[in-house]
């Protein structure tokens, strides 16, 4: 216990932390942030170090996207640097991660003393994150730290984003006042008129067309809103849909889910009652291009109420300060009771392409392909599970796999970070240790992170981890394609033993998979198969996508 009298800066940002629900902290050493350290490991926060500081900030995206907050530490300007790209995709994708970063003594800072790792003007570092996070906090005043800390968590909670916060090596052992009671955000208060306004002209527009449909975005996810949602779904009678992005955000059992909308890239159930729907509800949607199959979704503008937390547009009407859970409460009281069954909906269930209700026999020497393989992945997944697809050819093909009950979906859908995948695997299950980890990453994307396999390894954590090598970028291929696409062939099922731990095996046919996937289930520590497909081989979805960015590349430099 620590007494009133030993608080100071650093235990008081640690006890917030511990307030908001941080249970671990990635990161890697540096000199200026040593001490800082030192406290971590002296408090209730387990430190995590990893290889490198960009998988310092996957994990700590992954975690947050489990558990609701993340966090990683690192040293000045070397280190914080190398982890901008990991928080620009949290802040991309509304995942609240605390930056930390240790830098040199407030003595230092004022007089600009030319120190190793420093660039001459040391707001530099600050300046850079400012435009990925959305609150910082210099902490070179011990007296005005706890406020400055308390500002900046409050602000990552409410709007689901990251936040920089530079800790002084001088200021983190500095006296400051004890920690009370957390003050956690209230949600948006809605303004009485425009939240009306908005609902009346929204029930006008649903109620009054005979195929209203509901898209469901990653928002619901990171709002906590999945019981109001299933409160309309159950009173409406609505069927739903879900983007890549927003995938799992609803159990995908749930017998009004039709599936994966993805514009020109969706299966035709689906694209058609999307895009053939009176009034389409969209709840916490990014309408970014790979959600919407390249921009091929022709959604009518006429039709759509576009629903993000602060704002709902209908139409071209726009309604200001309207919060997500009001908006949804408040539709749910005022719209007519339905039922599945008047609106004929067919579960995806028994529709989506790859999925367990389809029998899988299989062939034990037939060599394996993209379609069999997450046809065969359908029947692995678990419920509880959580399955991270990395960018590229895996998450195209992963998102069209009906997931179990209560099976976590991740995939970088928006900021598509390639290698993302392998440290979101360390934080996703730090965060979640009683549960199993699933990973479908290219070998492309894989070979700009694999070392946080032995942090994976170290940390005694079991996920399997399918590596698809097809010898290179197959999603760039598909684009336009040249020999920059070409990578060097690796043993990958041998890295196990490379990192002094787990399991490997390569897999090629049907028969192979089968006994790689009886004892990975087994196994608990790593498991890293290999997984053989020819070159092109790829889903139809992620051919289709390819095929619109090959043309807007044509369009941008032609001959």
């Amino acid at each position: 216990m620590v007494k009133k009298s030993e608080w100071n800066v650093g235990r008081y940002l640690l006890r917030r932390l511990e307030q908001v629900g941080l249970r671990h902290i990635f990161g890697v050493p540096g000199d200026f942030v040593l001490g800082f350290m030192d406290q971590v490991l002296e408090s209730n926060v387990e430190l995590i170090t990893t290889c490198n500081e960009l998988n310092a900030g996957y994990a700590a995206d992954g975690y947050g996207r489990i558990n609701g907050i993340g966090g990683l530490v690192t040293t000045y300007a070397v280190g914080e640097l190398s982890a901008v790209n990991a928080v620009a995709g949290a802040y991309s994708e509304r995942v609240p991660v605390v930056a930390i970063t240790g830098s040199p003594t407030v003595a230092n800072r004022r007089r600009s003393a030319m120190l190793h790792h420093t660039l001459g003007d040391y707001d530099i570092p600050a300046d850079i994150f400012q435009k990925v996070t959305v609150a910082t906090a210099l902490l070179t005043d011990p007296v005005k730290a706890p406020e400055q800390i308390d500002k900046a968590l409050r602000a990552c909670l409410y709007h689901k984003r990251p936040i920089y916060i530079e800790l002084p090596s001088d200021v983190a052992r500095l006296a400051c006042t004890e920690p009370d009671a957390f003050e956690f955000p209230e949600p948006m208060v809605s303004n009485p008129a425009a939240l009306t306004e908005a609902v009346d002209e929204a029930v006008a527009l649903l109620a009054g067309c005979r195929n209203p449909a509901i898209l469901v975005g990653v928002e619901i996810h990171r709002y906590d809103l999945q019981d109001p949602v299933s409160k309309l779904l159950k009173k409406t009678g609505y069927p739903f849909a879900t983007m890549l992005l927003g995938k799992s955000v609803i159990p995908e059992r749930h017998p009004q889910f039709i599936g994966l909308y993805e514009g020109m890239s969706s299966r035709d159930y689906v694209r058609e009652r999307v895009e053939g729907a009176g009034g389409l509800l969209c709840l916490g949607t990014f309408m970014s291009d790979i959600n919407l199959g390249g921009f091929t979704a022709k959604l009518d503008d006429g039709r759509l109420i576009r629903v993000r937390d602060g704002r709902v547009r209908i139409k071209n009407h726009y309604y200001n300060q309207v919060g997500l859970k009001d908006f949804i409460e408040r539709l749910t009281e005022e719209l007519p009771v339905g039922s599945p069954e008047s609106f004929d909906v067919r579960p995806a269930v028994d529709s989506c392409t790859h999925r367990k209700s389809a029998a899988f026999e299989p062939q034990a020497e037939q060599k394996l392909t993209n379609r069999r393989f997450y046809d065969r992945m359908a029947h692995f997944v678990q419920a509880n599970d959580i399955v991270i697809a990395d960018t590229g050819g895996a998450l195209f093909s992963a998102g069209e796999m009906f997931m179990p009950e209560d099976v976590t979906f991740i995939g970088q859908a928006f900021y598509a970070s390639i290698g993302y995948s392998v440290g979101a695997a360390l934080g996703a299950g730090m965060a979640a240790l009683e549960r199993r980890v699933i990973v479908f990453v290219g070998d492309g994307a894989f070979q700009l992170t694999c070392q946080e396999l032995s942090t994976v390894i170290r940390n005694n954590l079991n996920p399997i981890v399918f590596l698809i090598n097809n010898e290179g970028y197959t999603i760039e291929r598909l684009i336009i394609d040249g020999p920059y696409n070409d990578i060097q062939p690796w043993k990958y099922h041998l890295l196990p033993q490379v990192f002094s731990g787990g399991w490997g095996c390569e897999v090629y046919t049907e028969g192979d998979l089968e006994e790689a996937l009886e004892k990975a289930r087994k196994n608990q520590e790593l498991s890293l198969i290999e997984v053989h497909f020819d070159k092109m081989d790829c889903s139809d979805s992620l051919r289709r996508a390819c095929e619109q960015m090959a043309a807007q590349y044509k369009r941008a430099n032609p001959k």
